[in-house]
């Protein structure tokens, strides 16, 4: 805290508190976000106190033009970011902008006025419906603990099955998983939820789990334990994942986030819509849901030329 103080003066990091603050108890935006949020901001602090030879002032704030704005993603891009950080760099600053504009403190003409970073196109990497099946199975497991390696089955399964982020798998308790439940309600990005089907053979695999589990599972409390009880750490399901990838021959974009890749890429595969895809994954935005259209037309280009006889 004592180096906020010395890169704002007090009215501005107060107002940066309070944007903070509302992102949080309004937006409900994720701890993620707003980690990146506040580190972007206290970096363009950082920066102008160089910039401006002194603490940034609401003064200083209402002062700056568009080519302040690139001077700091120049700054930025030269200590080594690449388009995606600076694009939330930028769109960190823009909400701290439109909040003071909206107080009547400054103008945001200037940040809006500058483009955002061009980002570069990548594809999600899924796994096949194979390799998928196979990191999903009781006989994949590596664990030699019969409940450790049911857990992590059942982790992955719920991974694939519905498509889930590991942080959501890892926030279910046994009253998100009922006898008799057909389907999941779960909470994502921005305290959304949305509703998927719950398959016969991922609920089997946390029974599975559940049976040979040897800590109590109050209702509220973690569905997924670590080995000492405590919540599962999602850093364990990630190294899981990179000793299958060993142990199977896996590519290295095997990760437990390929696993909700491939949930979508084969749903599409199979004749799913992108907007039935888009509720089932929690994006906000169809256009976040499109990029797998570009997997699922790059497969088939692979297909062509290995199989086509013109190709």
């Amino acid at each position: 805290m004592n180096e906020l103080l010395v890169i704002a003066d007090h009215r501005l990091m107060a107002e940066r508190a309070a944007w903070l603050e509302n992102l949080a108890s309004e937006r409900r935006l994720s701890e993620h976000t707003l980690d990146a949020y506040e580190r972007d901001t206290r970096q363009f602090l950082t920066f102008l106190t160089g910039h401006l030879a002194g603490p940034a002032t609401l003064g200083d704030i209402r002062e700056l033009r568009s080519a302040d704005f690139r001077a700091f993603l120049a700054a930025r891009r030269k200590q080594g970011s690449g388009a995606r950080s600076l694009g939330r760099n930028l769109a960190g600053l823009r909400s701290l902008l439109r909040h003071l504009e909206k107080k009547g403190l400054v103008n945001a003409a200037g940040a809006a006025a500058v483009r955002s970073p061009k980002q570069p196109k990548s594809l999600p990497k899924p796994l096949s419906d194979t390799q998928a099946i196979t990191v999903v199975s009781d006989d994949a497991q590596l664990h030699d603990e019969p409940w450790i390696a049911a857990r992590d089955a059942a982790v992955m399964t719920l991974l694939y099955g519905c498509g889930l982020r590991i942080s959501e798998a890892l926030d279910l308790t046994p009253a998100d998983l009922q006898k008799g439940a057909t389907t999941l309600r779960i909470t994502g990005k921005g305290n959304k939820t949305r509703l998927v089907p719950l398959l016969s053979v991922v609920f089997d695999a946390v029974e599975k789990y559940r049976a040979l589990c040897p800590y109590h599972l109050e209702s509220g409390e973690p569905l997924f334990r670590g080995a000492r009880g405590g919540k599962l750490q999602a850093a364990i399901i990630q190294r899981t994942m990179q000793k299958m990838r060993s142990a199977f021959g896996l590519p290295e974009t095997a990760t437990p986030h390929a696993l909700r890749h491939s949930f979508a890429t084969h749903l599409l595969a199979g004749g799913g819509d992108l907007r039935t895809i888009q509720e089932l994954l929690g994006h906000a935005s169809l256009s976040t849901t499109q990029v797998y259209t570009g997997v699922d037309a790059s497969r088939l280009l692979e297909v062509y030329d290995r199989a086509h006889p013109r190709a």
